[in-house]
């Protein structure tokens, strides 16, 4: 099949799939005579293997070494579980980092009283003031 059909049955872009050639994922597929590339069953599998890998959020290197691990079918999957294991601390680790970035704005957010930029406390923890402003209603912002 071309790329365009490839594309839709992997579920990769076509800029993805030459990509993953470009960086050796997937070998150039042959071509036809007229020069587009063709891709048969098992190099579109190959290419919803990577697709699905990438949608649980693993690394173009982790995804090589478990195409590595699923070339030896013979084999036991240890090594598989360990590499799995391994991503999902990292994604648990950033899924803490991303508690603690949403409950950083959370409270900048409600700090904010939607005055002008002048005094806005969001502006002001991100230029890095040691003291953030707290202007009420009736007093005056402090200018940047």
């Amino acid at each position: 099949m071309n790329i365009g059909a490839a594309a839709r049955v992997s579920g990769c872009h076509v800029e993805t799939i030459r990509y993953y050639e470009r960086v050796g994922l997937m070998t150039p597929p042959s071509r036809s005579e007229s020069g587009y590339r063709t891709y048969t069953h098992d190099e579109v599998d190959r290419l919803r293997f990577i697709h699905r890998a990438r949608g649980l959020g693993f690394g173009l290197e982790e995804i090589r070494e478990l195409l590595a691990l699923a070339a030896h079918a013979d084999q036991p999957c240890a090594g598989v579980d360990e590499l799995a294991a391994k991503h999902l601390q990292e994604v648990r680790t950033r899924q803490e980092e991303l508690a603690r970035m949403a409950a950083a704005l959370e409270a900048l957010l409600a700090s904010c009283q939607g005055r002008t930029a002048a005094c806005c406390t969001i502006i002001g923890a991100l230029r890095g003031d040691e003291q953030l402003p707290a202007p009420t209603r009736s007093a005056p912002c402090p200018g940047l």
